[in-house]
Protein backbone atom coordinates (compact mmCIF):
# COMPACT_ATOMS: atom_id res chain seq x y z
CA UNK A 1 0.00 0.00 0.00
CA UNK A 2 1.43 3.28 -0.76
CA UNK A 3 0.73 6.15 1.94
CA UNK A 4 -0.93 9.07 -0.30
CA UNK A 5 -2.13 11.33 2.37
CA UNK A 6 -1.03 11.98 6.15
CA UNK A 7 -3.29 14.17 8.45
CA UNK A 8 -1.92 15.51 11.81
CA UNK A 9 -4.27 16.91 14.48
CA UNK A 10 -3.29 18.54 17.53
CA UNK A 11 -6.16 18.64 19.83
CA UNK A 12 -7.14 19.65 23.60
CA UNK A 13 -9.78 17.52 25.24
CA UNK A 14 -10.82 17.93 29.25
CA UNK A 15 -10.77 15.67 31.32
CA UNK A 16 -13.43 14.60 34.19
CA UNK A 17 -10.79 15.42 36.89
CA UNK A 18 -7.50 16.31 37.20
CA UNK A 19 -4.48 13.84 37.01
CA UNK A 20 -2.05 14.35 39.04
CA UNK A 21 1.35 11.89 39.56
CA UNK A 22 4.33 12.09 42.08
CA UNK A 23 5.58 14.77 39.45
CA UNK A 24 3.08 16.39 37.11
CA UNK A 25 -0.33 16.97 36.47
CA UNK A 26 -2.97 17.03 33.78
CA UNK A 27 -6.38 18.86 33.26
CA UNK A 28 -7.15 17.49 29.79
CA UNK A 29 -5.41 15.46 26.51
CA UNK A 30 -2.71 17.39 24.00
CA UNK A 31 -2.76 14.29 21.54
CA UNK A 32 -2.09 14.28 18.18
CA UNK A 33 -4.27 12.46 16.51
CA UNK A 34 -3.05 10.82 12.81
CA UNK A 35 -5.52 9.90 10.08
CA UNK A 36 -3.20 7.95 7.32
CA UNK A 37 -4.72 7.23 3.21
CA UNK A 38 -3.78 4.88 1.06
CA UNK A 39 -5.64 3.24 -2.15
CA UNK A 40 -8.85 4.52 -0.55
CA UNK A 41 -8.98 3.12 2.97
CA UNK A 42 -7.97 5.62 5.83
CA UNK A 43 -6.34 4.27 9.19
CA UNK A 44 -6.10 6.01 12.49
CA UNK A 45 -3.57 6.62 15.28
CA UNK A 46 -2.48 9.22 18.25
CA UNK A 47 0.07 9.63 20.07
CA UNK A 48 -0.49 10.75 23.61
CA UNK A 49 1.97 13.49 24.29
CA UNK A 50 1.55 15.72 27.38
CA UNK A 51 2.41 19.59 27.50
CA UNK A 52 5.53 18.79 29.51
CA UNK A 53 8.42 16.78 29.09
CA UNK A 54 7.38 14.77 32.78
CA UNK A 55 6.87 11.18 31.45
CA UNK A 56 9.01 11.51 28.97
CA UNK A 57 11.27 13.67 26.98
CA UNK A 58 8.27 14.34 24.16
CA UNK A 59 5.64 17.14 24.10
CA UNK A 60 2.97 18.22 21.90
CA UNK A 61 5.39 20.76 20.50
CA UNK A 62 8.26 18.60 19.88
CA UNK A 63 5.79 15.74 18.44
CA UNK A 64 4.20 18.23 16.04
CA UNK A 65 7.56 18.78 14.68
CA UNK A 66 8.86 15.66 14.22
CA UNK A 67 6.09 14.56 12.65
CA UNK A 68 5.51 17.28 10.29
CA UNK A 69 9.15 17.55 9.53
CA UNK A 70 11.05 14.15 9.30
CA UNK A 71 8.54 10.96 10.59
CA UNK A 72 5.29 12.55 8.08
CA UNK A 73 7.95 12.88 5.21
CA UNK A 74 9.42 9.63 5.48
CA UNK A 75 5.88 7.77 5.88
CA UNK A 76 4.40 9.62 2.91
CA UNK A 77 5.27 8.27 -0.22
CA UNK A 78 6.16 5.21 1.32
CA UNK A 79 5.38 1.62 -0.88
CA UNK A 80 4.45 -0.66 2.05
CA UNK A 81 3.45 -4.80 2.49
CA UNK A 82 3.34 -4.84 6.13
CA UNK A 83 3.15 -2.27 9.05
CA UNK A 84 5.84 -4.04 10.28
CA UNK A 85 8.14 -1.73 7.57
CA UNK A 86 7.57 1.34 9.21
CA UNK A 87 9.37 0.89 12.10
CA UNK A 88 12.47 0.53 9.77
CA UNK A 89 11.74 3.40 8.04
CA UNK A 90 12.17 5.34 11.27
CA UNK A 91 14.94 3.89 12.63
CA UNK A 92 17.13 6.66 11.42
CA UNK A 93 15.19 8.77 13.72
CA UNK A 94 16.18 8.22 17.01
CA UNK A 95 14.03 8.62 20.34
CA UNK A 96 10.78 10.41 19.61
CA UNK A 97 9.16 7.04 20.27
CA UNK A 98 5.75 8.50 20.65
CA UNK A 99 5.99 10.63 17.56
CA UNK A 100 7.03 7.93 15.91
CA UNK A 101 4.44 5.55 17.30
CA UNK A 102 1.53 7.63 16.11
CA UNK A 103 2.27 7.76 12.78
CA UNK A 104 2.96 3.33 13.64
CA UNK A 105 -1.02 2.91 14.98
CA UNK A 106 -2.07 4.77 12.12
CA UNK A 107 -0.57 2.20 9.92
CA UNK A 108 -1.20 -1.01 11.50
CA UNK A 109 -4.90 0.63 11.57
CA UNK A 110 -5.14 1.18 7.54
CA UNK A 111 -3.68 -2.21 6.62
CA UNK A 112 -5.75 -3.99 9.52
CA UNK A 113 -8.90 -2.57 8.02
CA UNK A 114 -7.52 -2.95 4.67
CA UNK A 115 -7.76 -6.73 5.09
CA UNK A 116 -11.30 -6.49 6.83
CA UNK A 117 -9.47 -7.76 9.89
CA UNK A 118 -9.61 -6.71 13.43
CA UNK A 119 -6.33 -5.27 14.77
CA UNK A 120 -6.41 -7.91 17.12
CA UNK A 121 -6.62 -10.58 14.81
CA UNK A 122 -3.92 -8.83 12.68
CA UNK A 123 -1.64 -8.53 15.84
CA UNK A 124 -2.10 -12.00 17.61
CA UNK A 125 -4.70 -11.90 19.69
CA UNK A 126 -6.04 -14.74 21.68
CA UNK A 127 -8.60 -12.98 24.30
CA UNK A 128 -12.25 -11.48 23.03
CA UNK A 129 -11.78 -9.47 26.10
CA UNK A 130 -9.34 -7.79 28.31
CA UNK A 131 -8.69 -7.77 32.17
CA UNK A 132 -8.99 -4.06 33.03
CA UNK A 133 -8.24 -1.75 36.63
CA UNK A 134 -8.25 1.85 37.25
CA UNK A 135 -5.36 4.13 38.10
CA UNK A 136 -5.90 6.48 41.03
CA UNK A 137 -3.76 9.99 40.90
CA UNK A 138 -2.80 11.71 44.26
CA UNK A 139 -5.58 13.11 46.26
CA UNK A 140 -5.72 15.71 48.35
CA UNK A 141 -6.27 13.55 51.57
CA UNK A 142 -7.15 9.80 52.39
CA UNK A 143 -11.23 10.78 53.03
CA UNK A 144 -10.58 12.27 49.36
CA UNK A 145 -8.28 8.94 48.46
CA UNK A 146 -10.87 6.35 49.74
CA UNK A 147 -13.75 8.20 48.23
CA UNK A 148 -12.39 7.79 44.83
CA UNK A 149 -11.17 4.16 45.10
CA UNK A 150 -14.78 3.51 46.41
CA UNK A 151 -16.72 4.84 43.58
CA UNK A 152 -14.51 3.03 41.00
CA UNK A 153 -15.31 0.02 42.76
CA UNK A 154 -18.61 0.55 42.76
CA UNK A 155 -18.40 1.19 39.01
CA UNK A 156 -17.24 -2.52 38.93
CA UNK A 157 -13.59 -2.25 38.80
CA UNK A 158 -11.11 -5.19 40.72
CA UNK A 159 -8.06 -3.85 40.52
CA UNK A 160 -6.61 -0.28 41.78
CA UNK A 161 -3.16 1.17 41.18
CA UNK A 162 -2.11 4.28 43.11
CA UNK A 163 0.07 7.08 42.63
CA UNK A 164 3.10 7.54 45.52
CA UNK A 165 4.96 10.04 46.11
CA UNK A 166 7.40 10.73 49.36
CA UNK A 167 5.08 11.53 51.84
CA UNK A 168 2.15 9.83 50.20
CA UNK A 169 2.75 6.03 50.18
CA UNK A 170 2.68 3.83 53.42
CA UNK A 171 -0.32 5.69 54.92
CA UNK A 172 -2.29 5.54 51.48
CA UNK A 173 -2.10 2.18 50.97
CA UNK A 174 -1.98 1.46 54.41
CA UNK A 175 -5.69 3.17 54.47
CA UNK A 176 -7.07 1.38 51.23
CA UNK A 177 -5.63 -2.07 52.10
CA UNK A 178 -7.95 -1.99 55.95
CA UNK A 179 -10.70 -0.58 54.05
CA UNK A 180 -10.85 -3.54 51.24
CA UNK A 181 -8.64 -6.34 52.51
CA UNK A 182 -8.66 -8.44 49.30
CA UNK A 183 -8.23 -5.65 46.77
CA UNK A 184 -5.87 -6.48 43.92
CA UNK A 185 -3.74 -3.68 44.66
CA UNK A 186 -0.64 -1.89 43.30
CA UNK A 187 1.45 1.47 43.87
CA UNK A 188 3.11 3.60 40.91
CA UNK A 189 6.23 5.75 42.26
CA UNK A 190 6.46 7.25 38.73
CA UNK A 191 10.71 7.32 39.47
CA UNK A 192 10.55 9.80 42.15
CA UNK A 193 12.50 7.40 44.73
CA UNK A 194 15.98 6.71 44.89
CA UNK A 195 18.04 3.35 45.64
CA UNK A 196 18.37 4.85 49.19
CA UNK A 197 14.90 4.91 49.86
CA UNK A 198 15.28 1.17 50.24
CA UNK A 199 14.18 0.57 53.62
CA UNK A 200 10.94 3.20 53.39
CA UNK A 201 9.63 1.23 50.57
CA UNK A 202 10.54 -2.25 52.12
CA UNK A 203 7.30 -1.19 54.10
CA UNK A 204 5.37 -1.26 51.34
CA UNK A 205 5.78 -5.03 51.14
CA UNK A 206 3.30 -5.72 54.37
CA UNK A 207 0.21 -4.45 52.30
CA UNK A 208 0.09 -7.74 49.39
CA UNK A 209 0.87 -5.75 46.63
CA UNK A 210 0.50 -7.19 43.08
CA UNK A 211 3.52 -5.12 42.08
CA UNK A 212 5.45 -1.66 42.61
CA UNK A 213 6.20 -0.14 39.35
CA UNK A 214 8.94 2.19 38.34
CA UNK A 215 10.16 3.50 42.18
CA UNK A 216 13.50 4.81 40.76
CA UNK A 217 14.82 6.91 37.62
CA UNK A 218 12.84 6.63 34.44
CA UNK A 219 15.94 5.44 32.45
CA UNK A 220 17.66 3.22 35.28
CA UNK A 221 17.41 -0.41 34.87
CA UNK A 222 20.72 -1.35 37.27
CA UNK A 223 19.57 0.30 40.66
CA UNK A 224 16.07 -1.63 39.77
CA UNK A 225 18.42 -4.93 40.21
CA UNK A 226 19.53 -4.23 43.60
CA UNK A 227 16.44 -2.74 44.85
CA UNK A 228 14.62 -5.99 43.49
CA UNK A 229 16.98 -7.89 45.95
CA UNK A 230 16.08 -5.61 48.79
CA UNK A 231 12.37 -5.82 48.62
CA UNK A 232 9.29 -8.89 48.23
CA UNK A 233 7.11 -7.19 46.44
CA UNK A 234 7.33 -7.77 42.88
CA UNK A 235 9.09 -4.84 41.01
CA UNK A 236 7.84 -3.44 37.38
CA UNK A 237 9.39 -1.25 34.98
CA UNK A 238 7.72 1.41 33.24
CA UNK A 239 9.08 4.40 31.89
CA UNK A 240 12.63 2.11 31.57
CA UNK A 241 11.96 -0.29 28.79
CA UNK A 242 11.76 2.15 25.70
CA UNK A 243 12.80 -0.77 23.42
CA UNK A 244 13.27 -4.81 22.51
CA UNK A 245 16.81 -4.54 23.92
CA UNK A 246 16.00 -2.57 27.43
CA UNK A 247 13.47 -5.18 27.83
CA UNK A 248 16.02 -7.56 27.59
CA UNK A 249 18.36 -6.11 29.55
CA UNK A 250 16.31 -6.00 32.19
CA UNK A 251 15.38 -9.81 32.12
CA UNK A 252 18.90 -10.71 32.21
CA UNK A 253 19.72 -8.61 34.99
CA UNK A 254 16.40 -9.36 37.13
CA UNK A 255 15.80 -5.44 37.43
CA UNK A 256 12.13 -6.71 37.51
CA UNK A 257 9.46 -9.64 37.70
CA UNK A 258 7.33 -7.54 35.68
CA UNK A 259 7.26 -5.45 32.71
CA UNK A 260 4.21 -2.76 32.16
CA UNK A 261 4.37 -2.13 27.94
CA UNK A 262 3.31 1.12 26.59
CA UNK A 263 3.35 0.65 22.49
CA UNK A 264 3.31 4.67 22.64
CA UNK A 265 6.42 5.08 24.90
CA UNK A 266 8.13 1.77 23.00
CA UNK A 267 7.97 3.36 19.37
CA UNK A 268 4.91 1.48 18.03
CA UNK A 269 3.15 -1.83 18.30
CA UNK A 270 6.35 -3.94 16.17
CA UNK A 271 8.20 -3.15 18.88
CA UNK A 272 5.38 -3.69 21.54
CA UNK A 273 4.63 -7.30 20.57
CA UNK A 274 8.69 -8.00 20.35
CA UNK A 275 9.00 -7.26 23.94
CA UNK A 276 5.71 -9.32 24.74
CA UNK A 277 7.41 -12.02 23.33
CA UNK A 278 11.00 -11.72 24.76
CA UNK A 279 9.09 -11.46 28.15
CA UNK A 280 6.53 -14.59 27.31
CA UNK A 281 9.86 -16.69 26.00
CA UNK A 282 11.32 -15.33 30.03
CA UNK A 283 8.40 -16.89 31.91
CA UNK A 284 7.86 -13.01 32.92
CA UNK A 285 4.11 -11.32 32.79
CA UNK A 286 3.66 -8.14 31.27
CA UNK A 287 0.27 -5.80 31.62
CA UNK A 288 -0.69 -2.89 29.52
CA UNK A 289 0.17 0.63 30.66
CA UNK A 290 -1.87 3.87 30.04
CA UNK A 291 -1.31 7.74 28.96
CA UNK A 292 -4.71 8.46 29.63
CA UNK A 293 -5.38 8.05 25.04
CA UNK A 294 -8.53 9.04 23.59
CA UNK A 295 -10.76 6.21 21.93
CA UNK A 296 -8.13 5.79 19.29
CA UNK A 297 -5.16 5.07 21.17
CA UNK A 298 -7.74 2.85 23.68
CA UNK A 299 -8.62 0.89 21.13
CA UNK A 300 -5.39 0.27 19.88
CA UNK A 301 -4.45 -0.65 23.60
CA UNK A 302 -6.94 -3.06 23.88
CA UNK A 303 -6.32 -4.70 20.69
CA UNK A 304 -2.94 -5.28 21.85
CA UNK A 305 -3.81 -6.41 25.42
CA UNK A 306 -5.39 -9.22 23.49
CA UNK A 307 -1.79 -10.99 22.99
CA UNK A 308 -1.75 -14.26 25.07
CA UNK A 309 1.16 -13.22 27.78
CA UNK A 310 -0.78 -10.03 29.36
CA UNK A 311 -1.79 -11.93 32.40
CA UNK A 312 -2.21 -8.94 34.46
CA UNK A 313 -5.13 -6.49 34.39
CA UNK A 314 -4.12 -3.09 32.14
CA UNK A 315 -5.02 0.78 32.98
CA UNK A 316 -6.96 0.55 30.05
CA UNK A 317 -9.78 1.73 31.87
CA UNK A 318 -13.64 2.91 30.02
CA UNK A 319 -13.17 5.62 27.89
CA UNK A 320 -15.79 7.92 30.84
CA UNK A 321 -13.00 7.27 33.39
CA UNK A 322 -11.45 10.23 31.60
CA UNK A 323 -13.36 12.25 29.17
CA UNK A 324 -16.86 13.63 29.24
CA UNK A 325 -17.04 13.09 25.69
CA UNK A 326 -14.43 11.11 24.10
CA UNK A 327 -13.77 11.48 19.74
CA UNK A 328 -15.16 8.50 19.33
CA UNK A 329 -18.98 7.33 18.40
CA UNK A 330 -18.03 4.14 20.33
CA UNK A 331 -16.28 4.68 23.48
CA UNK A 332 -15.27 1.27 25.64
CA UNK A 333 -17.62 0.57 28.42
CA UNK A 334 -16.49 -1.25 31.23
CA UNK A 335 -18.10 -5.08 31.66
CA UNK A 336 -19.64 -6.56 34.97
CA UNK A 337 -16.38 -9.02 35.12
CA UNK A 338 -14.04 -5.68 35.13
CA UNK A 339 -13.03 -6.14 31.24
CA UNK A 340 -13.32 -4.46 28.13
CA UNK A 341 -14.60 -5.97 24.98
CA UNK A 342 -11.78 -6.41 22.12
CA UNK A 343 -13.40 -4.83 18.91
CA UNK A 344 -13.98 -7.56 16.24
CA UNK A 345 -14.63 -4.92 13.62
CA UNK A 346 -11.96 -3.89 10.72
CA UNK A 347 -8.93 -2.07 12.10
CA UNK A 348 -8.84 -1.22 15.88
CA UNK A 349 -12.51 -1.05 15.90
CA UNK A 350 -12.93 3.17 16.67
CA UNK A 351 -15.63 4.81 15.16
CA UNK A 352 -13.84 8.52 14.88
CA UNK A 353 -16.53 11.38 15.97
CA UNK A 354 -15.32 13.35 13.17
CA UNK A 355 -17.45 16.89 14.04
CA UNK A 356 -16.32 16.21 17.63
CA UNK A 357 -12.67 15.98 16.64
CA UNK A 358 -12.64 18.64 14.46
CA UNK A 359 -14.19 20.86 17.71
CA UNK A 360 -11.27 20.01 19.77
CA UNK A 361 -8.98 20.25 17.25
CA UNK A 362 -6.11 23.19 17.79
CA UNK A 363 -4.14 23.00 15.33
CA UNK A 364 -4.41 20.70 11.34
CA UNK A 365 -1.57 19.76 9.15
CA UNK A 366 -1.89 17.69 5.74
CA UNK A 367 0.93 16.04 4.23
CA UNK A 368 -0.22 14.57 0.62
Amino acid sequence: MKIERIELRRIYLPYVRRFETSGWYEDGSFAIIVRVDADGVTGWGEAPVSDGPWYNEETYQTAWFMMQTFLGPLLLGADLDDPRQTRHLFKRVRANRMAKSGLEFAVWDLFAREQTISLSQLLGGTRDKVEVGVSVPIRPDIPALLETVEGYLNNGYKRVKIKIKPGWDVQPTRAIRERWPNLRLQVDGNSIYHLSDAEHLKELDQFDLLLNEQPLDHDDIFDHAKLAKLISTPLCLDESIVSPDHARWAIELNACRIINIKPTRIGGLADAVEIHDLAQAAGMPVWHGGMLETGIGRATNVALASLPNFSLPGDISANDRYFPRDIVHNPFTLNSDSTLTVPTAPGNGAVVDEAYLEAVTQERLVLK
